[in-house]
């Protein structure tokens, strides 16, 4: 499962889709009511991996951050919009395709319900097949963070806010969502994973304090660690991967796979029960 979760968190595949359907033709449907600490330690795991990866870029964001503050008090707030560092304006972009995810909230318990339904992961599985498929061919953009745009990040958070559905990719939806958008191919794929951060450290806390409610049982400690450190070290070398297949203009081969695993999965529900 931290492979999985490593690899699936990553390469547009969707995890919870690939875990929804491990843990149902592997007997474990209420693995994720009776373990939840085991998965919320899982997303801590990637969530470790795109901080490594990325951290120069982070360490840049939230210097500028602080020092956009700072500009609010002082003369140096009424700078011009073409001065501002491409760090702070990614901040901002961030900030923005976040707030979708708001939305969400109040659904989060149908969400979570369609993740045991086989048929919906398979179907979605088939339907971000179709988006990544398309996405990479009409992808020709060249925006950056110094000339992407709020409505740009709007829409990019909006397919964020879709990706939190069982078997629809999250970054799938995100990168795809940016490429069509007219980001450039490198910073569709950066902004994708750095606006992870706030939505999936923001789901792990709610699902710590879940997992808190619940219990946490000591004997599952040994598991949970393994799984947060095989999830980590997966997820950095998947993101690597992501990168290196989007230079080369190769993000839509994942598509041939969501719709390998999406077929297969939604004729072994109705075989397997």
């Amino acid at each position: 499962m931290g492979v999985l979760q490593g690899i699936a968190e990553f390469l547009p595949i969707s995890s919870s889709g690939h875990l929804a359907l491990f843990q149902h033709f592997f007997g474990m449907e209420d693995f994720e009511s009776t373990q939840l600490f085991f998965t919320v330690m899982l997303h801590f795991g990637t969530l470790v991996s795109v901080f490594i990866y990325y951290w120069h870029d982070i360490v840049d964001m939230i210097r500028e951050f602080f020092l956009a503050i700072g500009d609010l008090f002082s003369r140096r707030g009424t700078r011009q919009r073409a001065q501002t560092p491409p760090a702070r304006r990614m901040v901002l972009l961030i900030i923005v395709a976040t707030l979708p995810l708001f939305v969400v909230l109040p659904v989060k318990g149908l969400i979570e319900a369609a993740t045991g339904n086989v048929v919906f992961v398979s179907l979605a599985l088939i339907a971000t097949g179709f988006l990544l498929f398309f996405s990479d061919r009409f992808a020709r953009g060249r925006k950056t963070a110094r000339t992407a745009t709020l409505a740009d990040a709007v829409l990019v958070g909006c397919a964020q806010a879709v990706g939190t559905l069982p078997g629809i990719s999250r970054s799938g939806m995100t990168i795809s969502a940016g490429m069509l958008r007219g980001y450039d191919r490198t910073f569709a794929v950066r902004f994708s994973f750095l606006m992870s951060l706030p939505a999936v450290f923001g789901a792990t806390l709610l699902e710590l304090k879940d997992a808190l409610e619940v219990g946490l049982d000591p004997a599952i400690l040994p598991y949970c660690v393994v799984g947060m450190v095989v999830a980590g070290v997966v997820g950095y070398f998947a993101i690597r991967l992501v990168n290196l297949l989007a230079d080369k203009g190769k993000f839509g081969a994942f598509a041939y796979y969501c719709w390998a695993v999406g077929l297969v999965s939604l004729v072994a529900g109705f075989l397997v029960k």
